[in-house]
Formats: C-alpha cells, structure tokens, sequence
C-alpha cells in the first residue's frame, strides 16, 4: 500500500479516522470493551456542558441538542459575518 501525505484537513482527518478504527478492531474484545466504552462514555461527559451527573441514556439525547445548538451558533455568526463584511 503506497502511503501518501494528506493533502488537506479533511484528508488527514480521514486518515486519522481510519488509523484509530483499525486499532480498535485489532484490539480483542471481551472485557475491555466494556471498559472502552465506560471511558468513552466519561469523555463524553466531561465535554457535554452538565454531563457529569447524567446517565448515558440521557447524556446520548443531550449531546444530539448540543451539537443542534452548536450548529445553530455557527449558521447564526455566518450570517452574522456576511452582513458585517466589508464590501470590497
């Protein structure tokens, strides 16, 4: 397999995506991937504002209303920024 270098942001973050995937399909299963998934799940909650005191069923649908707001802010300061843009 010839190794190329990523030619943009999104390239090198499809490599990284499919590094990582391989590792862990490579990585046994069994009882580690309980544990994967339990440090997942508390990475998850350190990033979700309040997420530290819920549950993963409930930190599941807070994250899906999260990443809504998040999209939500960036479509807005766009706009935002087009209007505001100096004409040139």
């Amino acid at each position: 397999m010839k190794h190329t270098e990523p030619r943009s942001c999104k390239e090198f973050s499809m490599v990284k995506w499919r590094m990582r995937r391989r590792r862990t399909a490579c990585s046994g299963g069994g009882s580690t991937g309980g544990r994967s998934v339990r440090m997942k799940i508390k990475r998850l909650q350190k990033l979700i504002p309040g997420g530290q005191l819920m549950q993963p069923d409930r930190l599941f649908l807070r994250t899906a209303d999260y990443i809504l707001h998040l999209r939500l802010q960036l479509n807005l300061l766009q706009a935002l920024s087009k209007i505001y843009q100096p004409s040139i």
